[in-house]
């Protein structure tokens, strides 16, 4: 299948609070297939949603190519970028503070139909009509505000809208973190489910491999704004190279299985504005040797590849 979408040695630099360079992303590099779901799982801080937001362009990149249907986002112009952005769209963690409270449901979703000029006012009640159905929202929603539904129905709400101008590609970022257990399943399954039946190619973000187990084809680990390992999700989970996403996996909890066999890392993330020039992992890792501290590691392998001297805990 060819690249929808390539991330290209891609960089996200801040000023830090001590006006230090922050690096938020760091030399990362990523292609998403069309059709394509890749789960991008760290825990917070590692730059998930950064990436998600450079990949819109909606965050300024400081270095590297965002590759979108062979052009490069980051060369285009305010006009043409606004075209292409039909084509993508993101669903956002919060369902409350990324609905405007003023508008009615109907406003929101076919706001979207309206800034790219799609159909006339009846054809986009009939879509907005469409799209409440689509996500399972009460037929009479569309005359209602955010602030009457629940925290999962607003969240189908931003589904909804982002689904609007038939995008081709959609950043989840962290889409279930906000709701209740109860109503994460059903977020994720409705997710599943519009992806398979929409053909969407689609990068989720989550902090929890539990979830992100359900929605991936691939998974992305990433770790202080680096790619340690990435892979098809099933090799992942089953056979994971990078002591980090050992860590990340032996976090999903299992019925019945040892409390033992949890693994708990020790010491602090680096610091963002002073990072290693080794393994950004060092100084958390159970199996850290002098080199990992002086040598940064790249990412070895074809399918399944880890960014690890000694991948597989060799």
């Amino acid at each position: 299948m060819s690249a929808l979408l390539e991330l290209e040695k891609v960089s996200v630099v801040y000023r830090g609070p001590r006006g230090g360079r922050l690096v938020a992303v760091d030399d990362y590099s990523l292609a998403l297939a069309e059709g394509e779901t890749i789960g991008l799982v760290g825990e917070s801080g590692s730059g998930k949603s950064t990436l998600g937001r450079a990949a819109l362009r909606l965050t300024p990149v400081a270095a590297g190519r965002v590759v979108w249907r062979g052009r490069d986002l980051l060369t285009l112009s305010r006009s043409e970028m606004r075209a292409a952005r039909r084509q993508m769209q993101i669903v956002f963690q919060d369902p409350f503070g990324s609905l405007n409270p003023r508008h009615t449901v109907g406003t929101i979703i076919g706001e979207p139909l309206v800034i790219h000029g799609l159909g006339d006012a009846a054809a986009r009640r009939r879509r907005v009509a469409e799209l409440i159905d689509l996500v399972g929202l009460p037929g009479e929603a569309a005359g209602r505000f955010p602030h009457e539904f629940s925290g999962g129905q607003r969240q189908r709400i931003a589904i909804a809208r982002a689904l609007s101008p038939e995008p081709a590609f959609l950043v989840a970022d962290e889409p279930v973190s906000a709701l209740d257990v109860s109503v994460q399943s059903q977020i994720i399954n409705l997710i599943a489910d519009l992806r398979a039946r929409l053909g969407l190619t689609m990068l989720f973000i989550s902090h929890d491999l539990a979830v992100i187990r359900h929605v991936a084809d691939r998974i992305a680990v990433m770790y202080a704004g680096r790619l340690v390992e990435t892979g098809p999700a099933e090799h992942v989970l089953a056979r994971p190279r990078h002591p980090y996403t050992r860590a990340l996996i032996s976090a999903i909890p299992r019925p019945g299985a040892r409390k033992a066999a949890r693994i708990v890392l020790k010491g602090d993330p680096p610091d963002p504005e002073n990072l290693p020039p080794g393994c950004v992992f060092a100084s958390r890792c159970p199996r850290v040797a002098e080199r990992c501290r002086a040598e940064r590691p790249v990412l070895g392998g074809e399918a399944h590849a880890a960014a690890c001297h000694f991948p597989d805990g060799a």
